[in-house]
């Protein structure tokens, strides 16, 4: 999806994955992840969120939780980390990095409570009367104000499987009625989600229907209450729809995809924002006329469609490339004519590394002419030692 524009403006980071490959640095299944320039790409972005006056927290689920990268992004200046759910969380609590936005998308379980409480996250996005109860309760035993967001899902939302989950709007003035009987929470934003996704007609990012219920719910809020929210406007966030939130009256997103330059937005077209990793494989055999390389690193909405095939990227062949169906696993990838066994295999795809079975490699000082590979981890942001040698 991506390996066409990863060639145009990041070919330094082509070279190096073939580089260390080649020379058995990394494994195939391996995710390389250029921290110069995801770093770059944060910063942009934070500049473009202070003219808008959005304030911005990093999600790095689709990164594989990297914490690394967390620390460098939270030393840029982001004000927190998006745990999309409660083991994100506790990755960060153990490296110290400042949680943002707890439960992105999954609920804290009330084992995790009392510990993710305590690490004094500045909100906590919830959807039902019985995590909040289980909130408050885990903040009266720290003796803390625990601030709430709330996920509006109204009945013109627009959700996806798995992920079926909200308040009606039309609860609010019950639900405001109910955290006032509670002493150790308190209101402190709202969100909908997915608020914003990529159109392919217009080739831009909009808003989805999801945003009417965050406007119905505002306006319900504001009637009880003037008290300043997190006013969150999620999905897609990069440099082209920072404006677009404060225009849809938001003040906060987080950038997952945007931070390495693959939101479905830099496929259509060049973006400040430069491509930050590429998938590495190995052509593992043929068959008939197809080569396989292998797998591990799949995500079903990834849109896998080229690999790069080579020792070196002078000499490397640029072939289409297709997963399994989903009702097989990825054990290879298979591409479209034969290659030679144990040569390279590129790809760039939309990933979301915590769901894979693949390793990590960071490589640091890549556009200093200064390369090194500075840490290995696994698919959950767990550091790995080299076992292969």
């Amino acid at each position: 999806m991506f390996l066409k524009s990863c060639l145009q403006n990041n070919s330094k980071l082509i070279e190096f994955a073939f580089h260390a490959h080649q020379q058995g640095l990394i494994l195939p299944d391996t995710y390389l992840l250029d921290l110069d320039t995801i770093v770059e790409n944060g910063r942009k972005m934070l500049e473009t969120a202070r003219q808008n006056e959005v304030k911005l927290f990093f999600m790095l689920k689709q990164l594989g939780r990297n914490p690394v990268v967390a620390k460098r992004l939270e030393a840029l200046g982001f004000d927190g980390c998006v745990a999309v759910d409660y083991k994100e969380a506790l990755l960060m609590i153990e490296h110290g990095v400042h949680l943002g936005n707890v439960g992105h998308l999954v609920q804290t379980p009330k084992a995790a409570m009392k510990k993710i409480v305590a690490a004094r996250p500045d909100v906590m996005t919830v959807y039902s009367l019985e995590k909040i109860a289980e909130i408050n309760q885990a903040a009266a035993e720290l003796n803390v104000i625990q601030p709430l967001m709330l996920r509006i899902t109204d009945a013109d939302a627009s959700l996806y499987s798995g992920q079926v989950a909200g308040f009606f709007s039309d609860e609010l003035p019950e639900i405001l009625r109910y955290l006032k009987t509670l002493k150790y929470v308190c209101l402190g934003g709202i969100t909908v989600f997915p608020a914003l996704l990529y159109n392919e007609k217009s080739k831009q990012i909009e808003a989805t229907s999801n945003i009417n219920g965050l406007l119905r719910a505002l306006e319900r809020i504001q009637a009880e209450s003037s008290q300043p929210l997190l006013i969150n406007i999620p999905s897609a966030t990069c440099c082209a729809s920072i404006p677009l939130i404060r225009q849809l009256g938001g003040n906060n997103g987080e950038p997952g995809h945007g931070l390495t330059g693959t939101t479905p937005l830099h496929k259509a077209g060049p973006q400040p924002e430069k491509i930050g990793y590429v998938y590495v494989s190995e052509i593992s055999h043929n068959y008939k006329e197809k080569a396989y390389c292998y797998g591990g690193g799949h995500y079903r909405r990834g849109h896998m469609e080229h690999v790069l095939v080579g020792s070196d990227p002078a000499q490397a062949r640029l072939l289409p490339i297709a997963a399994p169906d989903d009702d097989s696993i990825d054990y290879h990838f298979e591409i479209d004519g034969r290659c030679t066994v144990s040569e390279t295999a590129l790809m760039c795809f939309r990933a979301q590394i915590f769901t894979t079975r693949s390793q990590v490699a960071i490589v640091e000082g890549l556009h200093q002419g200064t390369p090194r590979i500075s840490g290995l981890y696994d698919a959950v942001g767990k550091e790995i030692k080299v076992n292969w040698e």
